[in-house]
């Protein structure tokens, strides 16, 4: 491995830390095809288990849409005309069980497929990236002027802090992230429906009262991803010093789960014997793994489906989309964990204080005009085979862009004085954006060197952002060879160190 010294920081290449859809309707054709169908010309130029974080697309149910063509499609190229959409990360390719569909969207087509070997391609448009996969030092390189790059990112930001700088995301012309500035947002993305919140509560208050006085903690955590740029932990165990929590997972265990309940994908799925036993709780600590707007878990949502309150930490703007302004407790109103505690016990001895955050279940009591928007408008759906999943929406957005550009690009070349040449188009930090990892709880000052969340994440926020301005100045001088990006790290980093960067 090398490794670099600036003045700033270390550099280390980072390995990424993660696992592994605008249009009306989007309708997907499963007609699968060869390689020899493609008749393209090359251009010349030389620990899942329990409790760990995952992807809302492990719970993804696909399925193949009925071959249609989108209602505004009128789009009769054979499929040797069509503009090649190509996946980057095959693993992902949301079609089986070939390497190379057709998709019909709302109103163009495109040829997709995770096969590599159309990098080069005239007819390849565009790249689409997954963001956990994306690499600075395996980058297509060289970057094609003709090509656009396309990111599909809905994991933590802890996954991959590259495209939370702005050199980073900057070098993608399309995204789908959690973030609702992305162009295809996927903010609500584990959020299944209006219904699943409606759910009536799981556990009685009467029941959750009566468990309170043979010993039951007020308050649940469960959590076995301990080391994590949101340093849960930290705040956690400064929280339990003035309040009783059952905490069953890895970390900071203090209590064993039921034999029963033991091999669990139990927390990555709704199992019901699970459900039923996290349910018995007032509150559920759900604190996200990585701090970023719009970054939304199951760990917030479950408990509001549940019935028990969530007491969150993980986007700061997390009150946007929640059912009301009495639905979740978030920490960082509270200025220590000694005052959320304070709150938590006067909740868990006043019942009408305490059901006053369960009148969401009432849809009356839903008031918050941006959640059921977004709900309603979503084009993509969550286990609803009625709907296209996001993946294959995301594709279709990106086929509707492309064939628009590239008829844009067409008419300015026949007619350079009555069309405008179109302008590249560009993500901005507001598409990812995370901020640099924090303490969970005290100051960073204040930690002693040696600390273990300090040596990780802060490190890999900053290395991530020299790998970003490492690529940047890979496709700025046209090279080919991706391993030469620690080569360029070095050298802005000597630039740095001279006053020229």
């Amino acid at each position: 491995m090398i490794s670099f010294m600036s003045g700033r920081r270390r550099l280390l290449p980072c390995v990424g830390l993660g696992l592994l859809a605008v249009l009306c309707w989007v309708w997907v054709s499963f007609a699968s095809l060869s390689g020899e169908q493609l008749h393209l010309e090359v251009l010349d130029v030389a620990d899942r288990g329990a409790f760990q974080p995952q992807s809302a697309l492990s719970d993804m149910e696909f399925g193949s849409v009925a071959s249609y063509r989108g209602p505004g499609n009128s789009d009769r190229r054979s499929n040797k005309e069509l503009p090649i959409i190509l996946w980057w990360s095959g693993g992902l390719f949301p079609h089986f069980p070939g390497d190379t569909e057709r998709i019909d969207c709302a109103t163009s087509s495109c040829l997709v497929t995770s096969n590599r070997k159309v990098q080069l391609y005239k007819r390849t448009a565009s790249i689409i990236f997954y963001g956990t996969d994306f690499r600075a030092y395996e980058a297509p390189l060289p970057r094609l002027r003709h090509q656009t790059w396309a990111l599909f990112h809905e994991e933590s930001p802890m996954n991959n802090y590259i495209l939370s700088h702005g050199p980073g995301i900057r070098l993608f012309n399309y995204t789908a992230t959690f973030r609702r500035e992305s162009d295809y947002p996927l903010t609500l993305q584990w959020l299944p429906s209006l219904e699943y919140l409606l759910e009536p509560v799981a556990v009685s208050l009467e029941e959750k009262n009566r468990l309170r006085r043979e010993g039951l903690a007020p308050v649940l955590y469960m959590q076995s991803h301990c080391d994590v740029p949101s340093d849960r932990d930290r705040y956690v165990q400064e929280l339990m010093k003035y309040i009783q929590v059952d905490s069953y997972g890895k970390c900071l265990n203090n209590r064993p789960l039921p034999e029963h309940l033991e091999d669990t994908a139990t927390a990555t799925g709704e199992e019901p014997g699970f459900m039923n036993f996290v349910a018995r709780y007032k509150f559920h600590l759900a604190l996200e793994n990585g701090v970023c707007p719009d970054y939304m878990t199951e760990k917030l949502w479950r408990p509001l489906h549940q019935g028990c309150v969530p007491v969150y930490r993980g986007s700061p703007v997390v009150a946007d989309w929640m059912p009301n302004d009495h639905s979740v407790i978030i920490i960082d109103n509270f200025p220590s964990p000694k005052a959320l505690a304070d709150f938590l016990k006067h909740l868990d001895e006043n019942d009408d204080e305490y059901v006053k955050y369960l009148e969401f279940k009432d849809p009356r009591r839903i008031t918050n005009a941006r959640l059921l928007e977004g709900l309603e408008t979503r084009e993509w759906g969550v286990n609803d085979m009625s709907k296209p999943n996001y993946l294959n929406g995301f594709e279709c957005y990106v086929c509707e862009q492309e064939n628009a550009r590239l008829a844009a690009e067409r008419a300015y070349r026949k007619a350079q004085k009555r069309n405008q040449a179109p302008q590249p188009k560009m993500a901005s930090n507001s598409h990812m954006g995370c901020p640099l990892p924090s303490p969970g709880y005290g100051d960073v000052k204040d930690l002693p060197p040696d600390d273990g969340w300090l040596q990780i994440w802060p490190q890999d926020y900053w290395q991530s952002l020299d790998q970003a301005e490492g690529l940047e100045s890979l496709i700025r001088h046209n090279e080919s060879d991706p391993s030469l990006l620690w080569k360029h790290i070095q050298n802005i980093a000597v630039s740095r160190a001279r006053g020229k960067h």
